[in-house]
C-alpha cells in the first residue's frame, strides 16, 4: 500500500476517523515515537490552548448537511426491509428464502462498495465519490420501486448496498477533512446520528406506506445531495494532497469565513499532507504479526461479536419479530424510533465523559438482557403460558435490545479500532474490520429468518448468550483508551503483545 492509500483505504465509519483527525490535529503539535518506530504527531510544538477556536460558519453548516443528507440515505437503506417485507412477500409471491437473500444483500453490495471507496474517493474527490454513490442509489431504489420480480428486487437492493458503501466512507471522511478541530468531533457524530434518522423514519413512514412508494422516497435525499455537491467545495486537505495548495486556501477560507485568520491551519494541512508522503504503509498480510496481534484481536473481536449479537436481524426484520409474537408491527417499529434517537445522542455525549470500557459494559449487558427477555417472551409463546404479557415483553426485550446497542455498541468499536492500530497499519486494519463487520452483517441479516423458523425463543437466546460473552470479552481484553495519547495506547498494546 503506498502512502497516499493509508488515509483513503480508512473504511466504513465515522468514528474510525476520530483517530485520523486526531493525527491530523497533532501534526502542528509535537513528535511522539510509537512502539513501531513511527512519529505519530509531528511537527513545530505549538500549545493547544493557545490555538485559536473557530466558529460553525453559515458555509459549514450547509456543507455538512449536504454531505450528512448521504448519511439518512445510508440508514434508510438500513431500515427499509423491515417495514416492506409483508408488502413486498405478498405482492411479488415471494418464498421466506427469497426474501431473506433480498434483505441480505445490502450487505453484499455494501462489502463491495467499502472496498473501493477509498480508491474512488482518492482518484475523484470527496464530491465525486459521493456523486458516484447517489446515482448508483437511485438506480438502485428505482429498479426497486418499480420491480415485477425477484430478479429486478435483488439487482436494485444490490445497487444501493453499493452505494451505501461508498457513503459510509465518503461522507464521514469530508465531514472530518472539512471542519476544524475544534468542532470536528461534535460535526462527525452528527453522521452517526443521521444513520439512525434514516432508519428511525424509516421505519415510521414504512409503518403507513405501500413499499413502492417508499422506494421512490428513498429517492429523495439522493437527489438533494446530488444538487446540493454543486454548492459546496471539495475537500481542502484532498486538493492539498494532490497539489492544490491555492485551491485548499480558498476552500479553507471560504468555510471558515472571510474575516478568519486561516494560516496556522493551513500550515497544519500541509504539514500532515508532507508527513503521509513521507510514511510507508504495511499490506493487509502485514497485519498478522505477532506485534499486532492484541490489537487484531480487540477489533477483529469487537466487530464479530457486535454482529453476532444479532443487531442487523432485528434492525432488519423488526416488524416481523414484533408480528411474530402477537404485537402490532407498527406500534413497534414506531416505539425503536423513539427510543434510537435520543440513545444515539446520548452515548455521543458519554463517550468522551464516562470512557469507552464503561459505556461498552453497560451497553453489552442492556443488550443481553433484551434478547434474554425477547426469548423468554417466545418462550412462553410456545408454552401457551401468559398470552396477555409475552407480547409486551417481547416489545420491551427489543426496545432494551435496541436502545442499549444505540448507547455503545453501535459506534464505540470503530473509536476503539481508530485508537489501537499504528498509523502504519492503521489504513489496512480498517479495510479488514470494514470487512469483517459487513461479512457478520450477511451472515446474520441472511440467516435470521431461518433460524426464527428454527426458534424463536432459541435465536434470541443464542444472541443473548453472545451479548454476556462480549461483556466478559470487553472486562478482559479491550482496553480503555479515553484520555489516552496514541502512543501510550500503543505501548499498552505492545506490552500485551510480549507478555
Amino acid at each position: 500500500m503506498d502512502s497516499k492509500s493509508i488515509e483513503a483505504s480508512q473504511l466504513s465509519s465515522p468514528l474510525l476517523f476520530k483517530g485520523k483527525a486526531r493525527l491530523a490535529d497533532g501534526a502542528a503539535g509535537y513528535s511522539v515515537r510509537g512502539n513501531d518506530g513511527i512519529d505519530y504527531e509531528k511537527g513545530q510544538k505549538q500549545s493547544v490552548n493557545g490555538d485559536s477556536a473557530s466558529s460553525a460558519t453559515a458555509n459549514l453548516i450547509f456543507t455538512t448537511f449536504i454531505a450528512v443528507c448521504g448519511s439518512y440515505v445510508f440508514g434508510s437503506a438500513v431500515g427499509y426491509s423491515s417495514p416492506a417485507q409483508s408488502g413486498i412477500m405478498g405482492d411479488l409471491s415471494l418464498t421466506l428464502p427469497e426474501y431473506s437473500l433480498f434483505g441480505s444483500i445490502l450487505t453484499i453490495g455494501a462489502m463491495v462498495g467499502a472496498i473501493v471507496s477509498g480508491r474512488i474517493a482518492d482518484y475523484t474527490g470527496r464530491r465525486g465519490a459521493m456523486g458516484f454513490s447517489d446515482i448508483v442509489c437511485i438506480l438502485g431504489w428505482l429498479a426497486i420501486a418499480f420491480s415485477k420480480d425477484a430478479w429486478w428486487l435483488d439487482l436494485g437492493r444490490l445497487l444501493v448496498g453499493c452505494g451505501m458503501g461508498l457513503l459510509s466512507y465518503a461522507v464521514p471522511v469530508y465531514i472530518a477533512e472539512i471542519t476544524p478541530k475544534n468542532l470536528r468531533g461534535g460535526f462527525t457524530t452528527v453522521h452517526q446520528l443521521m444513520i439512525c434518522c434514516g432508519v428511525s423514519l424509516t421505519y415510521l413512514i414504512g409503518a403507513f406506506l405501500n413499499w413502492r412508494v417508499l422506494a421512490i422516497i428513498g429517492t429523495i435525499p439522493c437527489l438533494v445531495q446530488l444538487l446540493g455537491l454543486f454548492f459546496v467545495p471539495e475537500s481542502p486537505r484532498w486538493l492539498a494532497k494532490i497539489g492544490h495548495m491555492e485551491n485548499c486556501e480558498s476552500v479553507v477560507q471560504r468555510l471558515r469565513g472571510e474575516k478568519s485568520d486561516i494560516s496556522q491551519e493551513v500550515a497544519e494541512i500541509r504539514d500532515y499532507t508532507e508527513i503521509l508522503k513521507r510514511q510507508t504503509g504495511a499490506g493487509i498480510f502485514e497485519l498478522f504479526q505477532w506485534k499486532y496481534f492484541p490489537s487484531l484481536l480487540v477489533g477483529v473481536g469487537l466487530m464479530i461479536l457486535q454482529q453476532f449479537g444479532g443487531v442487523n436481524g432485528i434492525a432488519f426484520y423488526a416488524s416481523s419479530i414484533f408480528v411474530s409474537a402477537g404485537f402490532s408491527g407498527s406500534v413497534g417499529t414506531i416505539a425503536m424510533v423513539a427510543v434510537q434517537i435520543p440513545m444515539t445522542a446520548l452515548g455521543v455525549i458519554l463517550t468522551d465523559k464516562s470512557g469507552r470500557r464503561p459505556l461498552l459494559l453497560v451497553s453489552a449487558g442492556g443488550t443481553c438482557l433484551g434478547c434474554f427477555l425477547a426469548g423468554l417472551s417466545f418462550f412462553l409463546q410456545d408454552l401457551h403460558k401468559w398470552k396477555d404479557i409475552s407480547p409486551i415483553l417481547a416489545l420491551v426485550g427489543v426496545l432494551v435490545y435496541t436502545g442499549s446497542f444505540s448507547l455503545g455498541m453501535g459506534g464505540i468499536p470503530w473509536v476503539i479500532m481508530s485508537e489501537i492500530f499504528p498509523i502504519t497499519v492503521k489504513g489496512s486494519a480498517g479495510s479488514l474490520v470494514t470487512l469483517v463487520s459487513w461479512l457478520g452483517s450477511w451472515i446474520i441479516s441472511y440467516a435470521f429468518n431461518f433460524l426464527m423458523n428454527w426458534s424463536s425463543a432459541g435465536t434470541f437466546f443464542i444472541f443473548s448468550g453472545v451479548c454476556g460473552f462480549t461483556v466478559m470479552f470487553i472486562l478482559k481484553l479491550v482496553p480503555e483508551t479515553k484520555g489516552r495519547t496514541l502512543e501510550e495506547i500503543q505501548a499498552s498494546m505492545s506490552a500485551h503483545s510480549t507478555n
